[in-house]
């Protein structure tokens, strides 16, 4: 949220999606960072419940709209997408669908993805071909505590690349 907000300045007046928002907490970052508008989506209704108390907890409740459902439904254009997608380590490519719809119907896109040459690679290629323009990538380590049946550990660390990308001039896929 730091180097969107305050080095790109890419939240302040905004309109922003938050795909596969789970508990809200990009998407309320954008919202408390002065965003315009922001939605928040997820194919989890039990997700979006619990993104909307917790917006209403950091009383910018009428800030954010909340949507349960697929991302593919979603239509329009967004100044600014924020994802943290699956990184498709359970399901092969789980996180391709988040990257394709965000380059749909955002100008700049900020998305998370396991780090790793190869990784960076395939990335690098889809976004590509999709049409978007990698402008940044920052590496960093992702905490993720333990949420799910198959996570093993309390807490595990991971490598992560986000990358800032835009949107070719021309909007054409390669």
């Amino acid at each position: 949220m730091f180097i969107a907000s305050q080095i790109y300045n890419d939240i302040k007046g905004r309109r922003i999606i938050d795909l596969g928002c789970g508990a809200g907490f990009l998407a309320i970052g954008a919202a408390i960072l002065g965003a315009k508008e922001v939605v928040g989506v997820d194919l989890d209704l039990n997700a979006v419940k619990i993104a909307r108390e917790n917006a209403k907890f950091a009383k910018i409740k009428g800030k954010t709209q909340w949507v349960a459902g697929d991302i593919a439904s979603i239509i329009g254009e967004f100044d600014v997408v924020l994802q943290n997608p699956p990184f498709g380590v359970k399901k092969k490519g789980a996180d391709i669908p988040f990257l394709k719809k965000a380059l749909e119907v955002g100008k700049v896109i900020y998305t998370i993805h396991k780090s790793g040459e190869e990784n960076r690679k395939f990335i690098k290629n889809k976004i590509l071909n999709e049409g978007g323009v990698i402008s940044a990538v920052f590496q960093m380590n992702l905490t993720i505590p333990k949420l799910f049946n198959f996570h093993h550990k309390k807490k595990h660390v991971v490598k992560v690349d986000l990358y800032r990308v835009v949107k070719n001039e021309d909007g054409k896929k390669i």
